[in-house]
């Protein structure tokens, strides 16, 4: 077997075995193909080599209903990380994220993941961008994406945390799952983290996802509180660029939270 090697001289401490230990809990079900750790050292990871090919709407829709059923695999709890510490980002500059385990979506989602992140960019988000992204951070912290439109409230599932399209690897053997955060979310984290650089047939992964575990019928409409964390992720990484977003995003929150009644 061919492999290939990521160097992470540079990455804190604890980032490599972070990873390791994202894409093992990851392929435990064997809901959904992840790249094979085949060897990890203190500063490298030695990963199974993946053939890409190119995306298709077959192979996007069975990706979907992978990815229901590894959500369904469950978690510990919201929070809850397969390696202590744990971190988001890239390679060249991942930052700490919380592993403290919560009950509760809502305390986990706005006081352990976004009022932090917020409060490190607030300069960046001027006065203004930050009491609007603070009153969104509220809103959710008041429950109003604990469950799906509303709806109930969900259970932690097993989430990869940051899967954006440049996560996941078209193969042959399907839809492969590289360089988690791995941990217990929501299950709408990683189809939020789809939608916000528009993963390639994205409506086929949905349509997959919602044949094998539905979902009520407006739940696109809370997908910019559970992409908010990376969102505000990349105002932290890379600045400006996304204020903007970040600030309109915030306010889709909000009108969102308002029309559940919150």
């Amino acid at each position: 077997m061919s492999d290939f090697v990521k160097n992470a001289s540079n990455a804190p401490k604890g980032h490599i075995a972070a990873e390791a230990a994202g894409l093992r809990w990851l392929a435990e079900p064997g809901a959904v193909p992840v790249v094979e750790v085949l060897e990890e050292e203190k500063d490298s990871l030695r990963l199974a080599r993946l053939e890409p090919v190119g995306p298709t709407p077959e192979a996007a829709r069975e990706f979907g209903r992978r990815l229901a059923r590894l959500h369904d695999s469950g978690a510990p709890g919201f929070g809850w990380s397969p390696a202590d510490p744990a971190f988001f980002g890239p390679l060249e500059n991942p930052f700490p994220v919380s592993t403290r385990v919560e009950k509760e979506f809502a305390v986990y989602w706005a006081e352990e993941r976004l009022r932090p992140l917020a409060d490190k960019v607030t300069r960046t988000l001027g006065a203004d961008g930050h009491d609007t992204v603070d009153e969104a951070i509220d809103m959710i912290a008041d429950g109003a994406y604990d469950g799906i439109s509303g709806q109930g409230t969900e259970e932690p599932s097993r989430v990869h945390g940051d899967l954006w399209s440049g996560n996941l690897m078209w193969t042959a053997d399907g839809v492969t799952l590289i360089d988690p955060s791995a941990h217990g979310g929501h299950r709408l984290e990683d189809l939020a983290m789809l939608s916000l650089f528009d993963a390639p047939h994205l409506e086929e992964i949905f349509e997959g996802y919602t044949e094998e575990h539905p979902l009520p019928g407006d739940w696109e409409q809370d997908l910019p509180a559970h992409l908010f964390f990376g969102l505000l992720a990349h105002v932290h990484l890379f600045g400006e660029a996304y204020v903007d977003q970040a600030i309109s995003t915030a306010e889709a929150i909000i009108a969102r939270a308002d029309e559940l009644g919150f």
